[in-house]
């Protein structure tokens, strides 16, 4: 299954400078803010900022109540779909935490 998770930025990464820390339900995972960054916005900036996160990408930026109510849809779609329940939990499919 294919599909994009709200996260807020937390952390940016000291290490490497694309990369920052979302906050994804509860669980802290590395992520790639290349193209989210704008143009002479300091990286500081995307501290707060909630993202919509694919395949370890932050692909857009999202405003608060758009990252609630996809994260509200995808809680619901994890009571009925076990591998969006693992996703939410930070686990893959088969119960390992990432």
């Amino acid at each position: 299954m294919c599909i994009g998770i709200p996260g807020q930025i937390v952390a940016l990464d000291q290490h490497q400078p694309q990369h920052a820390w979302a906050d994804v339900c509860g669980v802290q995972r590395e992520v790639n803010i290349a193209l989210v960054c704008r143009e002479g916005e300091p990286k500081e900036a995307m501290l707060g900022c909630w993202v919509l996160i694919h395949v370890g990408f932050a692909m857009s930026r999202l405003d608060q109540q758009e990252a609630e109510d996809m994260l509200a849809a995808l809680q619901a779609m994890g009571e009925v779909e076990q591998d969006v329940a693992l996703f939410l939990a930070g686990e893959d499919n088969h119960g390992l935490r990432r």
